[in-house]
């Protein structure tokens, strides 16, 4: 994939030291599970628990339950990026539903932090045009290949992979068994 990923301007800074970073990450881990399960009013004594950390090692990085929402949304964009530049050397079609599946944990995490952020903020709009230019040419791609319909448009399948977050499900397991059957609609007969 040639192309520059749009930078994401975020003020949340990963630390620089070894154990430092591993913190942060595993409060990151912790707070998705978290937020995607109980909301944006979990509790951030369970987050720092479930990390293995002290809650003043929570609030050392991330003062407010804002900067922890903000960076649990912003690590999922950034999460989301990589993935599409990890699947872009497999088949096209490969590529893109290998990238989809991905694109179903951000949005359940989305989905569960929604009305906390700030959607009309400029970073917020980075993160949008970051993914969408993440994952866009591995749907054209595809289409390029004749292997997704050419008849619907990146953004048709994001909002409907995106509805399908919305439903309760079993486990992960029928998550996935359901994202495939709504692909099949999306792949060029």
């Amino acid at each position: 994939m040639d192309q520059t990923r749009p930078a994401l301007r975020v003020d949340v800074r990963r630390p620089q030291r070894a154990d430092a970073r591993r913190n942060f990450d595993a409060l990151l881990g912790a707070a998705r599970d978290a937020f995607a399960a109980k909301g944006v009013g979990a509790s951030l004594e369970d987050i720092a628990r479930q990390a293995g950390v002290g809650i003043g090692t929570l609030y050392r990085n991330f003062p407010t339950r804002q900067d922890l929402l903000n960076a649990v949304y912003f690590g999922e964009i950034e999460e989301l990026c990589v993935a599409a530049e990890d699947a872009a050397g497999l088949p096209p079609w490969e590529a893109l539903t290998t990238w989809l599946h991905r694109f179903v944990g951000y949005a359940a995490t989305k989905r569960a932090i929604w009305e906390s952020l700030n959607r009309e903020a400029d970073n917020f709009q980075a993160a949008r045009e970051a993914m969408y230019a993440a994952g866009r040419p591995l749907f054209e791609r595809a289409q390029e290949a004749g292997e997704a319909r050419k008849d619907i448009a990146f953004d048709d399948l994001l909002r409907m992979v995106s509805g399908l977050t919305a439903a309760g499900y079993v486990d992960q397991a029928q998550r996935d068994r359901v994202l495939t059957i709504a692909l099949d609609g999306v792949r060029a007969r």
